[in-house]
């Protein structure tokens, strides 16, 4: 089946402090963001249905990539990923889906593990387990050894989700309903947690921690994805 993968390309992107969406940020190796992104997923699988939820100042992301498709969250200055998720996947084909946040630099290695899970279709979350930041979203385990509690607010995380994740076609509309529950201004792991919690689904915590991501936040990280892209 082929792969779909949903990029989260809505938001302000107020942090950084760009005139332009957080994805379309030049790197040192002189791509953007998202087509870094885009060109390692066509890489990965040249078969791969790319589309971007796309919010502040549109036209300039559809300028810049017009290989893949778009939706668009019409309330991207007042909602979270949370509803940007909802409204791609609402969309999606069925199937499993594979979606990351527009802000993220990744090494294009990480597709290869993620492959690997995808053939198992099961629903997961990629993780790093070398640092926990109190900014980023943390999670814990279950007896199951599946993820138990993922947001910003976990006590006591093992690792950090890096914002790459899958959910399985089997999963998808329970995942679906939940984000419809979400508050507009819920990241979508809330939706993954009530989904974890009234539905019993379970996503593994997938380990990428060998290889760089890094999700553009501040511009201190944009310095260090920097440092790796252009190697």
């Amino acid at each position: 089946m082929q792969i779909q993968a949903v990029i989260l390309a809505a938001g302000l992107g107020t942090r950084l402090g760009k005139p332009w969406p957080k994805p379309l940020t030049p790197l040192s190796s002189g791509e953007s963001i998202m087509r870094r992104a885009v060109d390692a997923l066509r890489r990965f699988d040249s078969a791969v249905r790319v589309t971007a939820v796309v919010g502040f100042k549109l036209d300039l992301v559809i300028e810049e990539m017009p290989d893949i498709t778009f939706v668009y969250n019409e309330l991207y200055d007042r909602t979270n990923t949370s509803k940007s998720l909802l409204k791609a996947l609402e969309l999606s084909f069925p199937g499993g889906v594979l979606w990351m946040n527009g802000d993220v630099v990744f090494d294009p290695r990480v597709l290869d593990i993620v492959g690997k899970h995808i053939a198992t279709d099961r629903s997961f979350v990629c993780v790093n387990t070398e640092s926990v930041a109190e900014e980023e979203v943390k999670y814990t385990l279950g007896a199951s050894g599946t993820v138990n509690e993922l947001s910003k607010t976990v006590v006591g995380g093992l690792g950090e989700a890096v914002g790459i994740n899958y959910v399985c076609g089997a999963d998808k509309a329970a995942l679906i309903e939940r984000l419809r529950e979400c508050d507009d201004n819920d990241y979508f792991e809330r939706g993954i947690e009530l989904a974890i919690q009234h539905d019993g689904l379970a996503f593994d915590a997938v380990d990428i921690s060998e290889f760089h991501v890094v999700e553009v936040d501040f511009e201190d990280d944009l310095s260090r994805a920097n440092t790796f892209v252009a190697n």
